[in-house]
């Protein structure tokens, strides 16, 4: 159905690719935000309604792309041999589906979702009278997106407000001493760290086995991927933790801090994850917070495919913290991280507050 070739790509450096008011996506190796990572005003090299993915990592990377783009390296494109007329969304988006389902937990970082077994992938699709049936895909996409919406949103606001009553959450009412350090943000004293001396850099433990053997229905145990969403999570499994938590975890493989994550419980690590252990006392979930953002800032456009964010580009890397004393002002990351917390929460209080009241009238009806 389709011929996959790579995608045209510039060579060039992130810094001169990517631009803060760029208009057109540049479709990297990241799998979320449509592989997106920034934009550019530089011509499109490629025309959209096609799907792209990566041949580095594990398929999560499978995206429908609607507008026209530039491609990056290791990017894939699928382009139609037949059928050139029936391909748009909706039957697009049911193929991207399938082509996420035949590879689900078949691939890893040294067995590679790569063209060759792209080419060679099947996948079911609806057929009617002999051909693919398109019109029951659009159908089926459209009736789906419909009914997800509708029942999606039910759910969410009554699991919402379930979850910040029981975290407390719902009292989003900022503290004198919250309040104290949104307005002493911009006064502040800086100093720059190098990430090797506030961590321990070290690969994490991992099993030397296949996904499947690894990854349980009932698992509780989280295997953390080189994936950039879920918290780096590609499944649980019953097997015993290797790593402990407490600790924040990062890919070598990628073009950034954009798999940088806290891991709050042990876990089981894998393959070219690092394991990012502190050098000091008291870390928790809210240091951790500040400091990974602060990686992804001061990592962004740095990095590339040529050139990756490895150990020794996380442990030579520099950011920089609060300071009080000339010391890291931890007391202040805690209640600054706090009170974003609770102005972010803030909006989805009032949000989940006005949907109640609106479903409650409708009832009443």
């Amino acid at each position: 159905m389709f011929e996959i070739k790579p995608t045209k790509a510039y060579k060039l450096t992130n810094s001169n690719l990517f631009e803060d008011k760029g208009v057109y996506p540049v479709v990297t190796n990241s799998s979320n935000n449509n592989g997106i990572t920034g934009y550019s005003n530089l011509k499109p090299t490629e025309k959209g309604n096609i799907i792209t993915y990566s041949d580095t990592t594990t398929s999560e990377g499978i995206f429908y792309q609607p507008k026209d783009f530039i491609g990056y390296s290791h990017i894939q494109g699928l382009y139609p041999i037949k059928y050139q007329d029936k391909w748009n969304y909706s039957s697009l988006m049911y193929i991207v589906t399938s082509f996420r389902k035949s590879t689900m937990g078949k691939f890893n970082y040294g067995n590679k979702f790569n063209r060759k077994i792209a080419e060679n992938l099947n996948i079911k699709l609806p057929i009617k009278n002999g051909e693919i049936d398109f019109d029951f895909m659009e159908s089926f996409i459209s009736e789906l997106e419909a009914y997800h919406i509708s029942e999606l949103e039910a759910y969410h606001i009554s699991e919402l407000e379930a979850y910040l009553l029981a975290t407390g959450l719902k009292d989003y009412k900022l503290t004198e001493d919250e309040e104290k350090a949104l307005e002493d943000f911009n006064n502040l004293k800086w100093k720059e760290f190098r990430l090797g001396n506030l961590f321990y850099i070290n690969p994490t433990k991992y099993y030397k086995l296949s996904n499947e053997e690894i990854i349980s229905k009932n698992g509780k145990i989280p295997l953390v991927s080189n994936s950039s969403n879920n918290n780096g999570v590609m499944g649980f499994s019953t097997l015993n933790p290797l790593n402990s938590g407490n600790t924040i975890t990062c890919s070598d493989t990628t073009i950034g801090a954009n798999t940088m994550f806290y891991q709050k419980i042990d876990f089981i690590g894998y393959s070219h994850i690092q394991n990012l252990i502190p050098k000091f006392e008291g870390f928790n979930e809210n240091k951790s917070m500040f400091i990974i953002s602060l990686c992804r800032f001061y990592t962004l456009n740095k990095f590339d495919y040529g050139n990756k964010f490895n150990r020794d580009a996380m442990n030579n890397s520099k950011i920089k913290l609060p300071i009080k004393n000339n010391e890291i002002d931890f007391e202040f990351i805690e209640v600054f991280i706090s009170a974003i917390q609770k102005l972010i929460i803030k909006d989805v209080v009032l949000y989940a507050d006005r949907k109640i009241l609106e479903t409650k009238k409708l009832v009443n009806k």
